[in-house]
């Protein structure tokens, strides 16, 4: 395993230098053998995550016949040339987490080390994603082979970013993988299950640079899903032997087609078919599928979607210690935690506006109280961002109404509207009664134009 970027990480009083594959004490180098240089390489690069012992037993030793206490003498030497520390803890049954707060001090710069203008997913490496708790599970859920895993969230909260990395260790842990956007198909595509399924089967083709595509084998008197389930197995997984990883994103584009059940009910029977052919190839893939939109709202029976199984979870917004973390990677233009609190308090732990908010303050010098007093005007910084969410109300009467009942206190809004407006990020809560909006920006920017 080679090192994979020029970055330096600094852990006090120690720093890591990735491109010349040395560790330095207080400017003093650490004599590593490679294999424990590679192993504290791939602990810091994902600091304050637990990765598990089988993934890091794939990432350093490829070869199956390597036991795993071979990981257990590579940490338990690590440990030793780091003074016996506490900086990588054990956690029981599962692997290892890097517990030291890591920084990054200096680096070769690339369009992953600046921050980009926010808006869409982060790069892999960028130094300014923020993990939360869901990373992890998705990741575990990820190295387990699970055969659905649903990662839902508001609109602009990351699923994109976190799907991208998670792809990534699928890659890195030797699994073949391919990712389909919704978001890129045409409109034309979607006027058909076959339309559809078609294009999906060209995707991957394409990606997994086969020879044989979907049309070649599609037969009249077979419906479309049978055609897509037998190209997908005979020309596909058939022919890789690798596990297959496919990620989806923007799936809930799906849900308003008339043949959302079916697509959704042929994803289901994949799940259902790794208990009734257990020696077939579906014990090999995994969808992992990204949403913001509720699935019961459109989809009529969820005991054919794959909606309720697999595993499921949720993204939910930035903490406050998260964005004090987001904010030092920005080089702290939050000069203290009282204005790390006042930052929060005006956006909440929304990712989007957090990005967009600390960047602007970087790289156009706007100050705190600024944002605070302009944040919600038109033509303020978010201001592109906010007539969006109103031209979208104001096209939508009834979630326009809604979302004004619930400003003035009197909330009247159906379930369904909840869930619509929680979905589109608009609003925040765990049920109908008590939705409000998703932070104070919002509700200072809606209340001065619906009430």
């Amino acid at each position: 395993m080679k090192p994979q970027s020029n970055l330096i990480y600094e852990f006090a009083p120690y720093s890591l230098d990735l491109g010349q594959g040395k560790l330095f004490r207080s400017g003093k180098e650490i004599k590593l053998r490679p294999k424990v240089f590679d192993l504290l390489a791939v602990l810091v690069q994902h600091y304050g995550q637990v990765i598990e012992k089988d993934e890091l037993m794939r990432m350093l030793w490829p070869d199956p016949n390597v036991l795993e206490s071979a990981l257990t003498v590579t940490i338990g030497e690590l440990r030793q040339k780091l003074g016996g520390s506490d900086l990588i803890q054990t956690v029981d049954r599962r692997g290892y987490r890097f517990a030291a707060p890591v920084k990054i001090v200096n680096y070769e710069s690339s369009p992953e080390d600046e921050p980009p203008p926010p808006g869409g997913a982060l790069p892999v490496n960028s130094r300014f994603y923020i993990a939360r708790q869901t990373d992890d599970e998705f990741y575990r859920a990820i190295g387990r082979r699970d055969s659905i895993v649903l990662v839902k969230g508001a609109r602009q909260v990351g699923k994109t970013s976190l799907l991208a990395r998670g792809l990534q260790r699928a890659r890195e842990s030797g699994a073949v993988v391919v990712l389909t956007d919704l978001q890129h198909l045409s409109n034309d595509v979607l006027t058909s299950l076959e339309k559809l399924l078609l294009a999906l089967g060209e995707r991957l083709a394409e990606q997994l640079d086969l020879k044989a595509a979907p049309h070649d084998g599609w037969r009249a008197l077979r419906s479309a899903n049978t055609n897509f389930e037998y190209y997908l197995r005979h020309e596909v997984l058939e022919k890789i032997s690798a596990p297959l990883v496919w990620g989806l994103d923007e799936i809930d584009r799906l849900f308003g087609f008339d043949y959302a059940g079916e697509i959704f009910g042929l994803f289901r029977s994949w799940h259902n078919l790794r208990a009734l052919e257990p020696a077939g190839p579906w014990r090999r893939m995994t969808l992992a599928m990204a949403y913001a939109t509720e699935a019961h709202l459109f989809i009529a029976d969820l005991n054919q979607s794959p909606f309720n199984v697999g595993t499921k979870l949720t993204l939910e917004d930035f903490t406050l210690d998260q964005i004090a973390e987001l904010n030092d990677r920005y080089g702290a233009p939050l000069k203290n935690k009282a204005e790390v609190e006042r930052f929060f308090s005006l956006l909440g732990g929304h990712p989007y506006l957090a990005q967009r908010g600390l960047y602007e303050m970087v790289y156009r010098k706007i100050d705190l109280s600024a944002i605070e007093t302009k944040g919600d005007h038109d033509e303020g910084i978010f201001g592109d961002h906010l007539r969006r969410m109103m031209v979208s109300l104001e096209r939508n009467r009834e979630l326009y109404e809604a979302v004004r009942s619930v400003l003035q206190g009197k909330p009247r809004l159906t379930i369904t509207d909840f869930y619509h407006l929680r979905s589109a990020g608009v609003l925040a809560g765990d049920s109908a009664s008590d939705a409000k909006p998703r932070c104070r920006l919002y509700a200072n920017f809606l209340t001065k134009r619906l009430c």
